[in-house]
Parts: C-alpha cells; sequence; structure tokens
C-alpha cells in the first residue's frame, strides 16, 4: 500500500474515528523502515511509493496479534467497577452478565479473524442491537422513576 492508502484504510477500519495525517504516518513509514519491517517495493506508478511487510515485519504482527488475544485471556475477567459500588448484594449478577457479553464479543471478534463470514457478522450485529436497544430500555424506566 501507499501512504495513502494506508491514512485511508485506518480511517476506515476506524470507522471515521482517526483519520491519521501526513505527518503521523510517514515518519511512521519511515521508522517502520528503518527497523525492517516494511520494505518499499518497485514501483509500479510513476511517483507512487508502496510498502509491503518483510518477514521480519510479519513476525512481529503474529506477535502483536498473539499478545493481544494473550491479553484478552488474562484480562477479560474485568467487568466496569461501578457495579460493586451500588447494591453489592445484587451487583454480582451484572457483573458477571456483563462479563459474559464481553467474553463472547472477544471471542466472536478472535473467531471472525480466523474465518470470517457474513453471515455471522449479520447475526451478531443483530444480537448486539437487540442487547443494547433493551439494555437502553431498562435505563428509561430507571430515569422516568
Amino acid at each position: 500500500m501507499s501512504g495513502s492508502e494506508i491514512m485511508d484504510e485506518i480511517e476506515k477500519q476506524s470507522k471515521g474515528f482517526w483519520k491519521p495525517s501526513p505527518g503521523s504516518i510517514y515518519p511512521l513509514i519511515a521508522w517502520l523502515q528503518e527497523k525492517g519491517y516494511i520494505s518499499e517495493v518497485p514501483e509500479k506508478e510513476a511517483g507512487v511509493k508502496r510498502y509491503s511487510l518483510t518477514p521480519y515485519g510479519k513476525t512481529l504482527l503474529e506477535e502483536q496479534l498473539r499478545m493481544r488475544q494473550e491479553f484478552r485471556k488474562r484480562f477479560r475477567f474485568f467487568a466496569p467497577p461501578f457495579f460493586g459500588l451500588i447494591y453489592p448484594e445484587k451487583a454480582h449478577e451484572v457483573r458477571d452478565a456483563s462479563r459474559k457479553l464481553a467474553t463472547a464479543v472477544w471471542d466472536l471478534w478472535d473467531s471472525m479473524q480466523e474465518k470470517y463470514s457474513e453471515e455471522a457478522v449479520a447475526e451478531a450485529k443483530v444480537a448486539l442491537e437487540q442487547a443494547a436497544q433493551k439494555i437502553d430500555e431498562i435505563i428509561k424506566k430507571l430515569k422516568a422513576k
């Protein structure tokens, strides 16, 4: 990919939350190249530099993915801390349910990285939207009291 294609891809994958500037991408590209993680590929279009991962860069990427999975396994027991502050005798039920939901979403993400399925995406989207809608209804009832 070229630097501008990398910027576009980051914006696309972050759903517009991050649109990196050339001032942040090109120094990063230079650093990755200097460290041997990427290399410039022969130009196919005049004036457009394209880059690809080197074997060393692929190893780094695989290690980062492994570390992310390990982090998720180690820290999946965390739940929002506020559940223990109010009505602690029942808070564990909500905390346990939220932990199950978070774990399921992380496991879905990992599974989708390994084997992508449009059908699974559609099903997960519906399930998560229904859960969010139901929680929003509970919040509205609480605020109405």
